[in-house]
């Protein structure tokens, strides 16, 4: 039992008796509960012994400091007495440091200094002093700060005027009292709704459901919590609220009522709804790279969290294309062009210039300030400023009053130290302006687009000089030819990798043979695009010396590895790690002769080609497949086929059969399928294809080449055997002209006698047998001479009394082209004419 004391409020001290006070001084101070002299303390150290007396511990005990200071603390204790806690009984030793935990509270029969017996209610703390040292502190709770009268009108007025809002309901959810917060937050005063349920006094689908919330507390005596968005009467803004909801309960513990308590969660809602628009920003801005889907991006993420309406418009050269942007402020009258746009309402009706319209802005607009200043700029729509766009707009004057605008926020877009353009962010159904959180939000969504549109741009610029670099090396149309019918596609990337280094073509060569020509250069971009246009240029001058396919390959990659050595050799420091030297080919290269029926083809790394037999069976033609162009001193090998008249050869690049949804072998599977139809149009086959095998937006560059074979007839092919007899130069004009006549060639017997004269006695005088003399009859005559010598014949400048040394110049002079060419025994030279009659 505690007893009060009269004492003085001291500051506790060590050994010094406490001065002496005021009566009147002591008075107030005894009748004052949270007197610092009230309250019991000491302080113990690790040894036990009393080192701090308080006033209040005089009071409590009669010791004064100096009769207890340095004394043992178990000197207090009553004998026998025992230390009671909510967690048991403790000992007299339990005033032993050593004995108590970090914390004890409990109550100790302690001696009061005329004998008495005390239980007192003991708080104990282990604390640390400067030194390090352990000591405990002591405390007895105040003395008397039991409750009074004047505790009603404490809790009253803490309920009244508590920092939340609080309403108190009865059993039957009746209001009985609210706080004065309540008050203002419902905007009645407490006689106005008293008695009232809670969807009485503000009916919403969300108070009636904060009141089965409430019931559920009645009934299960558990705590409830929700939380909603809501527009209060006479608000212009919608709020977010936290309401808790707790039973309350009597004194034999029945629930008798409910007390709800109601928190305004406006600013976290409105920071978590920042923080998730820009969680959607960074995944929606940009994920296309395209300049108009990007800024219809940041449009469609703003809206509608952020604005009502919002409005993305760039400079012409940004939308254009062009390569300048300005740099520096926009001052005056600015032009812009709109890109992209986004309402709450459908068909946003209230915009008053549409997607791809330009239109000037002053600068006095939101838009041209943003730009001038080069920062954000927030605006409330004002009839001064709608008055201002009225003389030179008035139909965005019209729709500014029309919707009722009331803000607006005009931010620029930047990247890379280039103004870009303007995004702009309009409220005029929602009613709360924008704020200063909202210009921080829009300026860092829009700097995040800004980077993506530029990044947009700066793609397409490469990706059309890529395809203009492309086109202009790729052949535009292929001329007719008679050992061939071909179609062809060729489909850049659709995706952000830029454009690839596929090409293909078609060459003719001497004596109506014609080569197939597919290819693919590692890389995409421009440098691909150039890479391409060498390789291509270097396979249609190989093909024009003849060379056989395995031998065209092995040229070509020593010429790739040239090419990747002086890619490296330019490359700046560093760009090794990136692969910037890097250059790599895979080619397919095929040579048909219609007059044998017999194609050769070797491969280097690419995928095989497929053959297409007039009745419909589609094979995959089983090449050698040949390393890869650039590896360098590894061998490639030629497969000789012969192929009906009318079967087609299907030439591609590896992004037409790899595929994410598919293995290789199910596309090669699928194409198989596409390419059994032998009968139709080739530029339907090439369509059907495409169709089948390809997605919307193919991830890799695709060509593909379709040739159909045509065969010649045998009458249109004359051959004779010579012997290495000068006599035999005559019966070979005469063989010619007795053919020539044959086909209807009359006119062409002059010409082609001087040709095989000149031929035929070049190759009896410095050549070897055998010789053979062959006329073609195509849409050209072409007339050959073969031997079995490899020496190849060269055009010379003959002196004026030179008797030799002009039969090639004669030949060169007479036909249409001529040439040479190398076979396994021997060589051939050819001349082809052109016909005076077309047709046979």
């Amino acid at each position: 039992m505690r007893r009060p004391d009269s004492g003085r409020d001291d500051q506790p001290v060590r050994s010094n008796d406490p001065p002496e006070t005021d009566l009147h001084e002591t008075d107030l101070r005894e009748t004052d509960p949270f007197d610092e002299a009230a309250t019991a303390k000491a302080v113990i150290d690790a040894r036990g012994t009393v080192t701090e007396w308080s006033e209040g511990a005089r009071r409590l005990l009669g010791h004064r400091p100096s009769e207890i200071v340095g004394r043992s603390a178990a000197a207090l204790l009553a004998d026998g007495a025992v230390g009671r806690s909510r967690t048991g009984t403790l000992d007299p030793a339990a005033l032993d440091p050593a004995a108590l935990p970090d914390r004890w509270s409990g109550t100790v029969t302690l001696l009061h200094r005329n004998g008495e017996r005390l239980d007192v209610r003991l708080l104990a703390h282990r604390r640390t002093t400067d030194d390090g040292a352990t000591e405990w502190l002591l405390v007895s709770p105040l003395t008397g700060t039991a409750p009074g009268s004047e505790a009603p009108r404490l809790l009253e007025l803490v309920f009244s005027q508590s920092p939340c809002p609080m309403a108190v309901y009865d059993a039957r959810l009746r209001l009985r009292h609210v706080s004065e917060d309540m008050e203002r937050l419902l905007g009645l005063a407490e006689d106005d709704v008293r008695g009232l349920r809670l969807p009485e006094a503000m009916p919403a689908p969300e108070i009636d459901n904060t009141e089965r919330h409430m019931l559920r507390a009645l009934e299960t005596g558990e705590p409830q919590r929700l939380e909603f968005s809501l527009r209060l009467p006479g608000r212009d803004q919608e709020f977010a609220w936290s309401v808790s909801i707790a039973p309350l309960r009597d004194g034999d513990g029945r629930t008798c009522g409910v007390v709800v308590a109601v928190h305004d969660m406006t600013k976290q809602s409105r920071a978590q709804q920042r923080l998730l628009l820009m969680n959607e920003a960074s995944t929606r801005i940009g994920s296309a790279l395209d300049v108009v889907s990007t800024a219809q991006e940041l449009a469609d993420v703003a809206v509608p969290v952020l604005a009502d309406y919002v409005t993305v418009d760039l400079l012409p050269e940004v939308s254009g294309g062009s390569r300048e942007t300005p740099a520096g402020p926009l001052p005056g009258q600015i032009r812009l062009r709109r890109v992209a746009l986004r309402s709450v309402f459908e068909g946003a009706p209230e915009a008053a210039v549409e997607v791809g319209d330009t239109s000037f802005y002053p600068d006095s607009s939101p838009a041209a300030e943003s730009l001038l200043t080069q920062r954000g700029v927030m605006k409330r729509v004002t009839d001064s400023s709608v008055a201002l766009w009225e003389l030179t707009d008035p139909v965005r004057a019209a729709k500014l009053r029309a919707f009722k605008f009331h803000s607006n926020m005009a931010v620029p877009l930047r990247a890379r130290g280039a103004i870009l353009g303007v995004a702009t962010f309009s409220r005029h159904r929602s009613p709360a302006p924008f704020e200063l959180d909202d210009l921080l939000l829009a300026e860092e969504i829009t700097a995040r687009a800004a980077v993506c549109i530029d990044n947009a741009r700066r793609y397409t610029r490469e990706r059309e000089t890529a395809l203009a670099l492309q086109r202009s090396l790729l052949p535009r149309a292929l001329p007719d030819h008679a050992a061939v019918e071909f179609a062809f596609r060729y489909l850049p990337a659709d995706t952000g990798a830029g454009v690839g280094g596929d090409w293909f073509d078609v060459i003719p060569l001497s004596s109506s043979r014609v080569a197939l020509v597919v290819g693919d250069v590692v890389g995409h971009g421009v440098q691909a695009s150039a890479t391409m246009g060498r390789l291509r240029t270097a396979v249609r001058t190989l093909a024009d010396v003849d060379l056989p396919p395995d031998e065209l390959l092995t040229h070509l990659d020593d010429l790739v590895n040239h090419l990747a050595a002086e890619a490296s050799a330019g490359q700046t420091p560093g760009a090794a790690a990136e692969g910037a030297g890097d250059v790599g080919a895979t080619c397919l290269y095929a040579v048909y002769d219609p007059v044998s029926r017999r194609c050769s083809l070797a491969r280097a790394g690419h995928p095989q080609p497929a053959m297409v037999t007039p009745d419909g069976t589609v094979d995959f033609l089983d090449l050698p497949a040949g390393p890869p162009l650039g590896l360098g001193n590894l061998p490639f090998e030629s497969v000789e086929v012969e192929l009906r008249e009318g079967s087609v050869l299907a030439l591609f690049t590896n992004g037409l059969v790899e595929s994410r949804e598919r293995g290789i072998d199910e596309s090669f599977a699928v194409l198989r399928t596409a390419l059994a139809q032998p009968a139709a149009p080739l530029e339907d086959t090439c369509d059907n294809v495409l169709k089948t095998l390809l997605p919307s937006r193919p991830a890799d560059d695709v060509a593909l080449l379709l040739a159909r074979t045509r065969a010649l007839d045998a009458n249109q092919v004359a051959t004779w055997e010579l012997d290495c007899d000068p006599a035999g130069v005559a019966q070979a004009r005469r063989d010619v002209a007795e053919q020539l006549a044959v086909w209807g060639l009359e006119e062409a017997v002059f010409t082609t006698e001087l040709v095989v004269s000149e031929l035929v006695t070049n190759a009896i005088r410095y050549a070897e047998a055998p010789i053979q003399l062959r006329l073609i009859h195509d849409r050209s005559l072409i007339c050959e001479v073969s031997d079995g010598s490899n020496t190849a014949p060269h055009l010379r400048r003959a002196r004026v009394f030179d008797e030799g040394g002009r039969g090639l110049l004669l030949v060169a002079q007479l036909t249409q082209s001529w040439g040479t060419r190398q076979g396994t025994a021997g060589k051939t030279i050819w001349a082809e004419q052109t016909l005076p009659v077309v047709g046979i």
